[in-house]
């Protein structure tokens, strides 16, 4: 089968602007170009755009689609495989959200009752997984896998109050870095706030607080690009002051 812009469009259910701007930047070339100057897509095209659409749903950037699938070493059947694995893992999460909203509607009714516990299990099992399949390899190879599932367990024990303080301090630390980041100074009071805010963070984590181990989390934070983009999200070099401050407090710790 070969198919117009406008039919692969229809097929796939995306626009032909999107297939035009694939073809722009060269992430999908159509097969030919016809004597009208259309473009034509064949099976392989077809193929091709089924995978690009399957790492656009699992939040892939254009860029790295490109990347991956450009590459020699491509495997389309391994990659199909792993898209399944992930869209299973999407289906565990989701289907642990349908669970706790099914049981909130049966507490709302009477027809259940819910601890405060329940209500959040799904949402802190979703952050969990999501720390696992970004960080997990990483984090267990230099904490262990003793440390990390401490730490998993102590997240999905959490009271809603817990759970609610939790991610107030984070987003306090935050604002403070903020602030800290227009000083230009790691040592500075803000700074060091900014920093006994995130130990009392790793606190709600850990089995205990272990000062080298701090120091060691935050110089990761700027060696791993993924944590990197995480603290430099809503101002880039967070990371790095965010490091460097976490250094000086340690420092100072008995």
């Amino acid at each position: 089968m070969e198919y117009t812009v406008q039919k692969l469009g229809a097929l796939a259910g995306v626009s032909t602007r999107t297939l035009r701007y694939y073809d722009e930047i060269e992430l999908l070339k159509p097969a030919r170009i016809n004597s009208s100057g259309y473009r034509i897509y064949g099976e392989k095209e077809v193929d091709a755009l089924q995978q690009i659409l399957f790492y656009r749903e699992l939040g892939v950037s254009l860029e790295e689609i490109k990347e991956i699938v450009s590459s020699p070493d491509f495997d389309s059947v391994a990659a199909l495989k792993e898209h399944r694995e992930k869209l299973l893992e999407k289906q565990r999460q989701l289907d642990q959200l349908i669970k706790n909203v099914n049981a909130t509607i049966l507490s709302a009714e009477g027809r259940m009752t819910m601890s405060d516990q329940e209500k959040f299990e799904g949402f802190k099992k979703k952050l969990v997984d999501d720390n696992e399949k970004k960080y997990g390899a990483e984090i267990r190879e230099k904490y262990g896998d003793a440390a990390i599932d401490e730490s998993n367990r102590k997240l999905m024990n959490m009271s809603e109050k817990d759970y609610e303080q939790l991610q107030a301090l984070e987003q306090k630390m935050f604002t403070l870095l903020a602030e800290a980041i227009e000083t230009g100074d790691p040592s500075s009071e803000i700074a060091q706030q900014a920093a006994d805010l995130h130990k009392k963070w790793l606190c709600f984590h850990w089995k205990e607080y272990n000062k080298d181990a701090h120091a060691n989390l935050a110089q990761m934070y700027v060696d791993d690009e993924r944590f990197t983009a995480y603290y430099d999200k809503q101002k880039k070099g967070t990371a790095v002051f965010l490091r460097d401050a976490i250094l000086i407090y340690t420092a100072k710790q008995q």
